[in-house]
């Protein structure tokens, strides 16, 4: 038996023990995911287990250094781990900003003592991260952000405000993109890291069409941000006026997190999710649903694809665009399928037969993908120029 050969028949016997069947059921809503956090809230035994089973073997984030929280997976190993966790319809044990998007930039960027620090708080579900780029002037065009700090000597003062700031209200932390010398356009913006407990922070949630409210308005109001939270643990991750490097980087993160909640049933396959709904009602119906499957195991062929271009050093780095593009058009192609399958009853809004209306909300949700991280027009216009060479306008 080969390593890898051990290592999933390893794995499966582990996740055979260690997995409760609730875990293996879709997360029924959003307070149905395990954040964790300074308070963290288990809606369950089953829950708590899980999460504690993966935290002592670092598969939370199996792919980080075990020295930061990890299970220091290879690439062929973390493969396995996902087709094994796929296999059973494992729930992620842990949902987090800082997993998707705030690690991988501190494991870029960051001091070691950062990434012992912070990446071990992540790992371990201790610390609920909220990400502060947005502002009402400042969308696609991110770089033109306003919110500025004023140099104090061993602490920073912020002023501003951001907006659609995803979980700010219950967030501990927050990685903000904040203007610190506006004499520079590009270099004059600093990623930093503070508590959302410090005075002056202020947040207000904001309403969606779903009728939820993931999304908020966060103020900063004479904001005090030590430079230091120890030594060489810089409240900044980079260069201070470099932060737009780091915010790039992430982006790409943020881009490629977006576009991996388009796959529909983690098999791939939504008609056999339908089919076993009752909720499949025609031949063209299934003729639609059939092609959705394609398209969605053929993004998941290009997500591989660019994947494993990543870990050699051969990743476009326009490709993270194109699978936000692709991402988000597959996501809310297959919600426009449930909702079509499901007939007036999917448009059910309070009821405990339609889970408090799941699929209209989810359905109604999806439409912020094409606006979330980078409109789908400005995806397009970045694709068009960096991939296919085209002339701009």
């Amino acid at each position: 038996m080969s390593d890898l050969e051990q290592f999933r028949s390893e794995l499966r016997s582990w996740l055979e023990a260690n997995c409760p069947e609730e875990m293996r059921q879709p997360a029924r809503s959003e307070d149905d995911v395990f954040w964790g956090g300074r308070n963290p809230t288990f809606q369950n035994d089953a829950q708590k287990a899980w999460f504690e089973a993966c935290v002592e073997k670092g598969y939370t984030v199996p792919d980080w250094p075990t020295e930061y929280g990890g299970a220091g997976l290879n690439a062929a190993e973390l493969k396995v781990f996902r087709q094994e966790m796929n296999r059973i319809n494992a729930r992620p044990p842990l949902s987090s900003f800082g997993i998707w998007m705030l690690g991988p930039a501190l494991l870029h960027f960051g001091t070691h003592e950062q990434k012992e620090r912070f990446l071990t708080e992540i790992a371990r579900g201790e610390i609920r991260w909220c990400q502060g780029y947005s502002e009402p002037g400042s969308g696609s065009d991110l770089v033109s952000l306003q919110t500025f700090g004023e140099d104090k000597g061993d602490h920073w003062v912020v002023n501003g405000q951001k907006i659609w700031t995803s979980y700010a209200d219950h967030a501990d932390w927050i990685f903000c993109l904040v203007r610190t010398d506006k004499s520079d356009k590009y270099r004059g913006i600093t990623f930093m890291l503070y508590d959302m407990e410090s005075e002056g922070v202020s947040t207000k949630p904001i309403k969606l069409i779903s009728g939820r409210s993931p999304f908020c308005e966060t103020f900063f109001d004479d904001v005090k941000v030590p430079k230091s939270y120890g030594e060489n643990i810089p409240a900044q991750v980079g260069e201070v006026n470099r932060g737009w490097d780091v915010a790039k980087y992430l982006l790409g993160h943020e881009r490629a997190m977006i576009s991996g909640q388009s796959g529909g049933e983690r098999t791939g396959s939504l008609g056999a999710a339908l089919a076993r709904n009752d909720m499949i009602e025609n031949d063209l119906m299934r003729a639609e649903i059939a092609m959705f499957d394609i398209d969605a195991l053929a993004f998941a062929a290009m997500a591989e694809k660019f994947a494993d271009e990543i870990k050699v050093g051969k990743c476009h780095p326009a490709q993270p665009n194109m699978m936000k593009y692709a991402g988000t058009e597959l996501n809310k192609a297959k919600h426009e399928l449930v909702m079509t399958a499901g007939g007036s009853a999917a448009l059910e809004w309070e009821s405990d037969a339609s889970k408090d209306g799941k699929h209209a909300r989810d359905w109604l949700r999806t439409k912020a993908n094409s606006i979330e991280g980078g409109t789908s027009e400005v995806m397009l216009n970045v694709i068009s120029k960096r991939i296919l060479e085209l002339p701009g306008g």
